[in-house]
Order: C-alpha cells, then structure tokens, then sequence
C-alpha cells in the first residue's frame, strides 16, 4: 500500500469517527433537551395564540396572564383517550382548594377545528367541568398554538375517504405560569391525585 493510500485511509477513518462522535453528541443533546426541559433552561414550549373560547370569545395567551394554564390538546371526537385525559385533568383540578383553583384555568384546546366548531367544543368541556375553557380557532390559528407547544396532530391515514376520520396526537398535559411560561408538563398516565399534589407545590 502507498503512503498516499496509508493516509487516505487515515484521514477518512478520522472523519468517519469524527462525524459519529458528533452524532452522538447531538442526539445526546437532543433526547436531554427532550426529557429533562426543566434542568436545560428555558424549554422551547408556549408561546403566542390567538384562538376563540367556548363562549365565542377571542382569548390570546395574555387573556390568562397572571394566573397558571392546564393545557390539554385533543378533540372532541376522540373515542377515549381525550376523555379519560380530561376526566384525570379535571379530577385533580377538583381536588384543589377553592383559593387554588381561582389560580388555575383548565383549558382544552382542539386540534381537529374543522369539526370542533364554538358550539361543538363548549358541548363537549360541558360533559367534564363548569369550569373547563374550551378553545377552537380556524385551522391556521389551531396550527400556530399547537406549533407553539410542540403538540404533534394529524388526521389518520385514511381520513380522507370518511367524515369520520380520527386525529392522532400527542397527549400531555401542560402547565404554565402566571407569566406564560412553561413550568412542567405531566404525561397522560398521570393519576390525579399525583397531579393534584404537584400543582400544589407549585401553585403555593
């Protein structure tokens, strides 16, 4: 083998090895990012809106400025996930003090608008709790809050060919501050009583 080929080969197994370490790294970065936000700084998650509530009422982000969000996304045609979600979300809101719920707004805002008209939507947060906001929007405007809080959605593969189509989306439960900014999230097999306990530790 000539020298030439001797640090060729050298040189490309180095970059190869480079290349992979920088890899790594990054998905490192990435997947902590992803399970630790809180520790990482400030995560990337809330931002922006403007939706209408179930009153039909235009609300933005600001419309609940000094008090903190329960954000759950979903839709009313979700045959369980969404209700059983909704149920623990307002379970653990009950379980509040009446002072710490006065500083708590349990808000559900959709992610299949095309359906989940005003009168839809306050139909459905009515089945849950007197006190469940119930947010809707034109599509674009739906798109910008759940972009805003990284909620991923998109109907199912065959939704075209039926009016009955399902929505897949990522199921969490987001709290944010009286600022709005994002304080933590709880996952979908939160139970309540565990989610109860948190927020009030945190909401004092």
């Amino acid at each position: 083998m000539s020298a030439f080929s001797s640090k060729r080969g050298l040189l490309v197994t180095f970059s190869v090895l480079i290349l992979l370490g920088f890899g790594g790294v990054l998905a490192t970065l990435m997947f902590s990012g992803h399970q630790n936000q809180v520790s990482a700084g400030k995560p990337l998650i809330g931002g922006p809106f403007e939706l209408i509530d179930h009153r039909g009422e235009t609300v933005t982000e600001a419309t609940y400025a000094g008090r903190y969000m329960l954000v759950y996304f979903g839709y009313s045609y979700c045959p369980d996930l969404c209700p059983l979600s909704l149920q623990t979300m307002t379970a653990a809101y009950d379980l509040l003090s009446a002072e710490e719920q006065a500083k708590v707004e349990p808000i559900f805002i959709t992610v299949d608008p095309e359906r989940d008209t005003v009168a839809a939507i306050a139909d459905y947060v009515s089945l849950f709790h007197d006190d469940l906001i119930g947010l809707t929007g034109s599509v674009d405007q739906v798109n910008v809050a759940s972009k805003a809080y990284r909620v991923y959605h998109a109907k199912a593969v065959d939704a075209a060919s039926s009016a009955e189509y399902l929505v897949d989306h990522s199921s969490f439960y987001y709290l944010m501050g009286p600022d709005g900014d994002y304080v933590q999230h709880f996952g979908h097999d939160t139970v309540e009583e565990d989610m109860a306990t948190r927020l009030r530790e945190i909401i004092g």
